[in-house]
């Protein structure tokens, strides 16, 4: 399909992420999963944790459990090592990326392994369909090299971090909603069209510069996400600065989502299951 052929999305909602804390008290910047911005079906929350000062991570995220969906985390700079009750462990560096399914249930921790310098990266929670909130658990745990990269003739570059682009494919494998997560980098005055299924939902997230997304375009500034409407493809143009933009799009449930801190099923009956069987160990 030609470029002039696509039917740019249009942005329906952009929404400026808002400061927030989580686990021990780590500091960052909550996208989705705010009042403003409850979740684009299937995605659920996104944060993002952005500091070189070591009180505001260190303490990290001790043990805590999942049900019912995956949590994906991104790291652009920093180490963050990731531990689990069934004995995986790991060392998340820059570049990396993380995609964890739930399944049935887990119990994880992710804790810095630094205590000063700048800690950068992403997490995004991805709702699993109610067919498959209870498989086993499984990490697909991505080392930097492994990421292809799309360099284009105007110096656009795109990390293809799950689905497809450019004739690239990501390393996530076997993702029931069948998503596209990119790192998109545009210097001011490129372009970047990313064609899509038409029947995912799609959000943008800028976190450096400026970005003029959609058609007709919108000027959307760092620390806010744009949630586009119905087209065959995003268009993302660098602003006077350049931008980097974290795409995400993935296709919709439809389904209930019942939610209570770490757990996402269905019904209110699930999340009572859950809790009632991670106080039993049975996690």
């Amino acid at each position: 399909m030609q470029d002039m052929a696509l039917k740019f999305r249009p942005v329906a909602r952009r929404v400026q992420g808002v400061p927030a804390s989580d686990g021990a008290g780590v500091k960052l910047t909550r996208v989705l999963g705010t009042q403003a911005l409850p979740g684009v079906d299937p995605f659920l929350l996104l944060d993002e944790i952005r500091s070189d000062q070591g009180q505001d991570y260190t303490a990290g995220f001790p043990d805590h459990p999942h049900r019912g969906f995956e949590t994906v985390t991104y790291v652009l700079a920093g180490r963050m090592r990731h531990g689990d009750n069934r004995g995986n462990s790991g060392l998340l560096t820059p570049g990396s990326v993380q995609w964890m399914t739930a399944g049935r249930g887990i119990v994880h921790s992710e804790m810095p392994e630094q205590e000063n310098g700048l800690m950068w990266g992403f997490q995004l929670w991805v709702n699993l369909p109610a067919k498959d909130k209870m498989i086993a658990p499984r990490y697909q745990d991505i080392a930097p090299e492994r990421v292809p990269e799309v360099v284009l003739a105007d110096g656009a570059k795109v990390r293809v971090l799950a689905g497809e682009f450019g004739g690239k494919t990501g390393p996530v494998e076997g993702i029931v909603t069948e998503p596209r997560l990119l790192d998109i980098a545009v210097p001011a005055g490129a372009r970047v069209a990313v064609p899509l299924p038409t029947g995912h939902n799609v959000f943008l997230y800028v976190f450096e510069g400026e970005a003029e997304i959609g058609e007709p375009g919108m000027q959307v500034p760092r620390g806010s996400a744009a949630v586009l409407g119905a087209g065959d493809a995003a268009l993302v143009r660098g602003g006077a600065q350049g931008g980097r933009v974290l795409l995400a799009a993935a296709r919709p449930l439809g389904e209930p989502v019942a939610r209570y801190g770490p757990f996402v099923m269905t019904t209110q009956q699930q999340i009572r299951e859950a809790i009632t069987d991670f106080q039993a160990g049975r996690f």
